[in-house]
């Protein structure tokens, strides 16, 4: 239903008083009388390397934790957005740029960093890793890639993050595409299997998995074949992104 003209009158009114006592209480609010904790971001980026699910970690360059093994990340600068503060510090330590990334959750234990007090926002990249060219950039010692079912010692509550990824990524599995972020865009069914075991850490049953996925309806069939070692040759199919929400 349109507005009068004194609806509309009454209505631009009424806003201009809110923002009229905004602007004083402004002038009243005291910042400094509040504590005001450091805000990081910190990147997971995970990928299957020699069928083994890795994670990259870098090689901390100063202290806290100065030589050990973390996930790349830093401060979020006073006029950069979260997510511009997670490229800029993956870019700045591991030389990766133009990946998508997903948040995925916030730490803020009052004791993870032995600096200040610190809440750090995670993101997370899940994807090919031969599509990356790593380097150990300027804010960083050395980077490289490490199974996440064996790593080292890690810096501030790492391990902790990394452990809670990996769980959600497992989650996802269930109700998202993501596994198909790390393969060809053809690829065999046993191919697709190999991806959820090495996710998931275990064998998996191969008829219950292929009746499982094909009747989710969102693979479709090339039509081409390939070979898999001795055996018969395999179906090729791909994602069908329009039955993305059979999930």
């Amino acid at each position: 239903m349109e507005q009068t003209e004194e609806q509309s009158e009454s209505t631009n009114s009424a806003l201009k008083r809110v923002q009229e006592t905004a602007e004083a209480k402004a002038h009243t609010y005291d910042a400094s009388k509040y504590e005001r904790p450091s805000v990081t971001v910190d990147v997971v980026m995970m990928s299957l390397r020699k069928r083994d699910l890795q994670v990259l970690l870098i090689k901390r360059r100063s202290w806290p934790y100065e030589g050990m093994w973390a996930i790349p990340g830093g401060f979020v600068n006073i006029d950069e957005s979260l997510e511009t503060a997670a490229k800029r510090e993956l870019q700045e330590e591991t030389g990766v740029q133009d990946v998508y990334l997903e948040q995925l959750y916030t730490f803020g234990d009052p004791g993870r960093d032995p600096r200040t007090r610190v809440i750090t926002v995670v993101y997370f990249a899940l994807l090919d890793s031969e599509r990356l060219q790593v380097r150990a950039a300027d804010d960083a010692a050395d980077v490289g890639w490490f199974s996440v079912y064996d790593l080292p010692s890690l810096a501030f509550d790492h391990e902790k993050i990394l452990h809670y990824s990996l769980e959600r990524l497992r989650g996802k599995l269930d109700y998202t595409t993501i596994a198909f972020s790390l393969l060809p865009e053809q690829f065999t069914l046993r191919e697709l299997q190999r991806v959820y075991e090495i996710i998931l850490h275990k064998r998996l049953d191969k008829r219950n998995f292929r009746k499982k996925i094909l009747s989710t309806g969102i693979l479709e069939d090339t039509g081409a074949k390939k070979m898999e070692g001795t055996h018969r040759p395999a179906r090729l199919y791909r994602f069908n992104p329009e039955a993305e929400a059979k999930l």
